[in-house]
């Protein structure tokens, strides 16, 4: 299910992050943490752009772009070539980055 930006804003306003990161740092001391490889964090890597770069030329929210890093949500159709194309040839995602 897609959440509104209010929706998704009113969910955040409820969250205890202290709480969170405390849970997360003591599953990483169990060792329970997994790590999840993204082929669009290294596509962003090797062209070396941020996240707000990477996800304007994509044409994608910031947060649609943390949800595929984050491994939540899968691109499709063209997202998922430009990722290729960033991945293989990072060069000609970094002349966008500069064109745009």
């Amino acid at each position: 299910m897609t959440m509104t930006e209010k929706q998704l804003r009113a969910r955040d306003a409820k969250r205890d992050l202290g709480a969170e990161l405390l849970g997360s740092v003591r599953q990483m001391k169990r060792g329970a943490a997994r790590t999840v490889y993204s082929p669009v964090v290294e596509a962003r890597a090797n062209a070396g752009l941020t996240q707000a770069q990477f996800a304007r030329i994509l044409g994608v929210s910031i947060r649609t772009l943390q949800s595929w890093e984050q491994g939540r949500k899968q691109p499709s159709g063209a997202a998922r070539m430009l990722i290729m194309i960033a991945r293989l040839r990072p060069e000609v995602v970094r002349e966008l980055n500069h064109a745009a």
